[in-house]
């Protein structure tokens, strides 16, 4: 069965920075396209940032934009999201998903999902 499993979380003072990582199992890592969201306590999920399957394009919301950056290492089956500056707001479990045909800032647009990581910044 296909597996997503994030790491990295953590709690990082305001300002800071915290790199998460989710590596896949289960899947051909290379042809999917992969998106990280992110959910607060009583909030929907919603959109952070997306990578193409090469690497080549990526996508971010505007909230993170400039402070954030995915990356992928195809050899590794794993993709990273580099989380600088970071903030109060961006206190939520950060949740890393797989997309086969397409890819965008809705989860439906996804086929597999992690757990998640929490990650909790201090004001």
């Amino acid at each position: 069965q296909v597996q997503l499993v994030e790491s990295g979380g953590g709690l990082v003072q305001a300002g800071g920075s915290l790199r998460l990582s989710c590596t896949a199992s289960g899947l051909i890592f290379s042809i999917y396209a992969m998106g990280w969201f992110r959910q607060a306590p009583g909030k929907e999920r919603e959109f952070v940032a997306a990578i193409t399957r090469s690497a080549g394009i990526t996508d971010y919301a505007d909230s993170v934009k400039g402070r954030f950056t995915i990356s992928r290492d195809n050899a590794k089956n794993t993709v990273y999201l580099q989380m600088n500056s970071l903030k109060f707001e961006d206190t939520a479990v950060y949740i890393c998903a797989a997309a086969r045909l397409r890819s965008g800032r809705r989860r439906e647009e996804y086929d597999y999902w992690g757990q998640g990581t929490q990650v909790t910044v201090s004001s």
